[in-house]
């Protein structure tokens, strides 16, 4: 099961992180002031940080348990029951998707074959192969290739380009195979980042996405990365986006948390002083962020995402008691934002998790009132 590392990023793993890897520098040195040595987690119920999983940000059990059964037994077929019975509108679809592709694609790189040994990931070309017709299976090759494109090889190089190109072509078979399903048109999004897609050729692929899946927060979030991209847009730009998503989000979509995800990209290209988070532009993104995690259904598969990119903004801004209210829901997984842009998701988490502690108990808190 240690392969299953891959899924820390889901939804925001693979194209959904990538964009944020290069925003990373000079985040934790900014970590407020304060000792949290005092408080102790564990006094909350909080699972140890040795015991976090950091494979996914929320659980799904199905998922992990499939996800066994094929890497054990190099078997497809309960991959393929388990897209077949996920509904295609829906986000979790998309995670799954990404979820086999990111461990075809590492088992690859630990196992990248031999003479004498079958390559990693054997079971998703067996898949292709044996169920060519198969639409999960082709959907999960797309994004197979999408990563491999990433992890491997650097943007603007020929092979890149090779590898994403096939990925491009893949996404078409797999939209054919199933012509109501928004997720290998979700996958092209990050083609269209890598190849660097007209404006024009970009806003025709999101209406497909619209016209299947208009309030999916995945698609949302893979198209804030492109309009964040240098050569497409600026940081108003991206603003915009984000807040146009907001403003037609319908009643109970996490869509209203978007300005906080497009706060989070820019975040190095503000003044990162204590008072910034503070700002009326900080608040405003938190309460749409806390309004959505409110309105939102409990079994959201994106709620998780949403929350744990809340505890990182209320601890920043020295709001502990809802930073608590917030862990109290995620903790025990931290395979999310801004945890997997770290080394060490785990020991990320913690620290803020530590620090929300000591703030809460500094002004009176105590596992008593958090709990009532």
């Amino acid at each position: 099961m240690e392969i299953l590392w891959v899924l820390m990023a889901l939804v925001l793993l693979g194209f959904v992180v990538l964009p944020f890897l290069r925003r990373r520098r000079g985040m934790i040195e900014q970590v407020p002031a304060g000792h949290p040595d005092a408080a102790d987690p564990a006094n909350y119920g909080f699972v140890r940080t040795e015991e976090l999983d950091i494979r996914m940000p929320g659980p799904d059990e199905d998922l992990l348990n499939v996800l066994d059964v094929v890497q054990r037994t190099q078997d497809y077929r309960a991959a393929q029951q388990l897209l077949a019975g996920t509904e295609t509108e829906g986000e979790l679809r998309w995670q799954r998707v990404q979820a086999f592709a990111g461990a075809a694609a590492l088992e690859l790189r630990q196992r990248p074959g031999g003479v004498s040994e079958t390559p990693g990931g054997q079971w998703l070309r067996v898949w292709r192969t044996e169920a060519p017709k198969d639409a999960g299976g082709a959907a999960v090759h797309a994004e197979f290739l999408v990563q491999q494109a990433w992890r491997t090889s650097t943007p603007g190089t020929d092979d890149f380009r090779i590898i994403m190109e096939e990925a491009k072509d893949a996404c078409g078979q797999a939209a054919l195979l199933s012509p109501g399903d928004p997720v290998p048109h979700i996958v092209e999004l990050s083609v269209a980042r890598g190849l660097n897609y007209p404006q024009a050729e970009f806003e025709q692929l999101w209406l497909k996405i619209l016209d299947r899946s208009p309030a999916h927060m995945g698609a949302h979030l893979a198209a804030l990365h492109y309009w964040c991209e240098k050569w497409h847009g600026s940081r108003e730009q991206a603003n915009a986006f984000a807040e146009a998503a907001a403003a037609r989000a319908p009643r109970g979509s996490l869509l209203a948390a978007m300005p906080l995800f497009a706060l989070f990209e820019h975040l190095p290209e503000v003044n990162l002083v204590s008072s910034f988070y503070q700002s009326e532009v900080v608040k405003k993104a938190i309460h749409g962020g806390l309004f959505a995690v409110h309105a939102a259904r409990a079994d959201d598969p994106m709620l998780a995402h949403v929350r744990h990119l809340l505890v990182f903004f209320l601890v920043r801004s020295e709001r502990w008691a809802e930073a608590m209210g917030q862990l109290i829901h995620v903790d025990g997984h931290v395979g999310a934002l801004p945890w997997t842009l770290s080394a060490d998701p785990a020991g990320e988490f913690a620290v803020y998790r530590a620090l929300a502690v000591a703030g809460y108990e500094a002004n009176g808190g105590s596992p008593a009132t958090l709990l009532h």
